[in-house]
């Protein structure tokens, strides 16, 4: 019988080969259809109204004016809402025939508001409130009297936005009792919640979600909330209509409100003995989140999970801004990037070269010689050896444009998530999998037709995989905490391996022996022992005559992980290499180098671009991304796409990518990869500058004026 046990590195066909995205020529050709592409007969469209102000009450709401407008057939608004927190808050909506009826509609909305003190400031720790939090092992206070040298610093990165090139929102269409969507969703099987439900007015189980493409997310489009704590807004318009309603964010507000990653600023201490070794991590940080939440610095110092002194002092500022939402790796690029500049610092402090200093340290990490692996492999992809110097050194450089190498490592989960998966055999050879999943872009359903394929002895092109519906497709957790494919794998495997071998068991009296004596390969259900003696697999599928053959396969983590199906906790390293035109302020990154492990990979060709699309990411919150708001106003002043930046092809540089292989990290089964590479760029691109330049440039992004400003203060002269 066939095993679940993921295949021998020599058995395997699919799994691990570099295979393009089987949805690549819909994509290239426009044929793929995304929400905003989905146009139904006699559909609305809406649009939103919002605040002006960032913190206000709202006295009163009049949308006769807006409903007298020919063409516009509903208005609504927030009866609920006494109080609008940031400018974009959502306080009423208009669906017209039109966008351009709903648009003006929009403007003849009569929001009185009584204007309230705002505070959109964030990098201040006395505007902090609420009791910090707090966590302590052993003594600082007496480590850092007794160690060699002690380094503070004050380092910070801002709020950025998701950014998603596809805005949220979705086409809702309520029809009797039954509800029809077309979201931009992360979470297909969990988007139709109790709460979209009460909007439309019909039973949960009603809701049938499809997603079959989506725009990017990131960890901002989990539900139909425009913005945090937003109401189901289409849900209600179509319901009021009997119509078919589009609503997607602008732009302007797609940047403001639609989600964001809280900031982080911190002082911290470092002691550190002669040897380099850290002995002390003292930290107070602040950050905002808007209206909730903040930065979580208790995984700091980050990934030292060792250091036997810690202090960390975690403050929280309430500001009048868009709220936050899971972006990449919630915590990590922050933690990393306040650790990290503070260890190089303590390197320089020390003159003692920086990857000596952190392959020393890896000791205090919970995988010390996977990262010094991993530091090893990244300084000969980089060439370290023959560009490094310490801080300040002349080797930077003699003319105005210094070069400097910066160094990060990072950690992260990836444990598969909850999934189920129906794998149906048909009488005339045809293989289906169903799985309500969803295609972030990342290429799932290449991976699950590889893993059934595999799994049945068949091309990529014998698997028809169905994705992107929540009914009647079987359940499969959203795509969060690179979860996703160790869930999609290992469901699909199960589901695909029972399959198989019930059809073993019909062919087995077939071809005169057990069918424990069978395995399906190259198209073929053969002999293990005899693999001459076979049968086609459409030969041996005509055996099921008009039956099918239907199998479940049910992902459940711990389980998974126990069979070394699946497993968690990844390292990586990152190394960039920087060239600063001290007269100028511009940083550019030369080349990055990636080195990662994420245990059995799928397909090389998808995990890599996973890697070098993390690291453009990181390149564009290193030096560009930031939300930049007014303090007398409280508006975001840089929501569109001309000012805030994003990098470009011709901002990356030079991008390498090394993903750790072999029977030490492939046994230990798959592991996500979508978070952990987004973790370090902006840290080793720190640090790469503070070497480059000789001294911090304290926050990120590292903009001209910021690397001038840090220069001023005392650096290269």
């Amino acid at each position: 019988m066939a095993k679940v046990d993921w295949p021998a590195a020599d058995k395997r066909s699919l799994i691990g080969k570099h295979i393009s995205r089987t949805d690549g020529p819909v994509k290239a050709t426009g044929a793929a259809k995304y929400s905003y592409d989905i146009n139904r007969p006699g559909m609305l469209w809406a649009k939103v109204v919002t605040s002006p102000h960032a913190h206000a009450e709202v006295v009163s709401i009049d949308t006769t004016a807006a409903a007298a407008i020919p063409g516009v057939e509903a208005v609504w608004h927030d009866e609920t809402l006494k109080e609008v927190v940031y400018v974009g808050h959502i306080v009423a909506a208009v669906a017209a025939r039109t966008e351009e009826i709903a648009q003006e509609a929009i403007r003849q909305v009569k929001v009185q508001y009584k204007v309230l003190p705002h505070q959109v400031v964030d990098n201040n720790p006395s505007l902090a409130a609420g009791n910090p939090a707090e966590r302590k092992a052993g003594n600082v206070e007496e480590a850092l009297s007794k160690a060699d040298v002690v380094v503070s610093g004050e380092y910070g990165i801002p709020v950025i936005t998701h950014c998603c090139l596809e805005a949220h929102g979705e086409v809702n269409e309520v029809k009797g009792d039954e509800m029809l969507v077309w979201p931009s969703t992360q979470a297909v099987s969990g988007y139709g919640n109790q709460n979209l439900a009460q909007g439309g007015g019909v039973a949960q189980n009603k809701i049938r979600v499809d997603c079959q493409h989506m725009g990017g997310g990131f960890g901002s489009k989990f539900n139909f909330e425009l913005a945090p704590g937003a109401k189901p807004i289409a849900a209600i318009l179509s319901k009021k209509t009997g119509k078919p309603v589009k609503l997607m964010l602008d732009r302007d507000l797609e940047l403001a409100i639609a989600g964001n990653r809280p900031s982080a600023f911190a002082k911290i201490k470092v002691g550190a003995s002669k040897d380099g070794t850290v002995t002390a991590f003292d930290a107070e940080t602040w950050s905002t989140g808007g209206q909730g939440g903040a930065f979580n610095s208790g995984i700091m110092p980050y990934p030292l999970t060792k250091v036997p002194n810690v202090r960390i002092i975690g403050k929280r500022i309430i500001t009048n801004r868009g709220g936050q939402r899971a972006w990449r790796a919630p915590n990590h690029p922050q933690a990393c990037l306040l650790t990290m500049s503070a260890l190089a610092d303590t390197a320089a402090q020390l003159k003692m070269d920086e990857l000596e200093f952190f392959l020393h340290n890896a000791a205090l990490t919970d995988r010390p010689e996977v990262y010094r692996e991993e530091l090893r492999i990244a300084a000969d992809m980089l060439g370290y050896k023959a560009k490094a110097h310490l801080r300040g050194d002349p080797k930077a450089g003699a003319g105005p444009v210094k070069r400097g190498i910066g160094i990060a490592i990072h950690t992260w989960g990836g444990l598969g998530h909850n999934s189920e998966c129906d794998v149906t055999i048909s009488g005339d050879g045809s293989v289906e999998a169903k799985i309500g999943t969803q295609d972030l872009g990342v290429g799932t359903r290449t991976c699950i037709a590889q893993v059934v394929g595999e799994t049945l002895g068949l091309s990529l092109d014998g698997v028809k995989v169905e994705i992107g519906k929540n009914s009647p497709y079987p359940p499969s957790n959203g795509s969060g905490g690179s979860t996703t494919i160790g869930g999609i794998s290992v469901s699909s495997r199960k589901a695909a391996t029972d399959a198989l071998n019930a059809l073993l068991a019909v062919v087995a009296p077939k071809m005169g022996v057990a069918a424990d004596a069978l395995e399906a390969a190259e198209g073929k259900i053969r002999q293990i022992e005899k693999p001459h003696v076979a049968m086609s697999w459409n030969e041996a599928c005509a055996l099921l005559g008009k039956e099918q053959i239907t199998k479940r396969g049910v992902n459940v983590p711990a389980e998974s992980r126990t069979a070394k199906l699946i497993d968690a906790n990844v390292g990586g390293v990152q190394m960039a290499d920087v060239s600063v035109d001290i007269e100028t302020g511009v940083v550019t990154l030369n080349e990055m180098v990636a080195v990662q492990d994420c245990g059995l990979i799928v397909n090389m060709k998808l995990c890599e671009s996973q890697v070098y699309g993390a690291l453009i990411m990181g390149v564009a919150y290193g030096l560009y991304e930031e939300c930049i708001y007014d303090a007398k106003t409280g508006r975001m002043v840089n929501a569109d796409m001309e000012f805030y930046r994003l990098a470009g092809l011709k901002d990356v540089g030079k991008l390498k990518v090394h993903l750790m292989t072999g029977p030490a990290y492939e046994s230990r089964g798959i592991i996500g990869i979508g978070e952990p590479p987004a973790i370090s760029p902006g840290a080793a691109l720190s640090n790469a500058v503070a070497n480059a330049c000789g001294v911090r440039v304290p926050n990120l992004p590292l903009t001209p004026d910021r690397v001038i400003a840090a220069l001023q203060k005392g650096g290269i002269a």
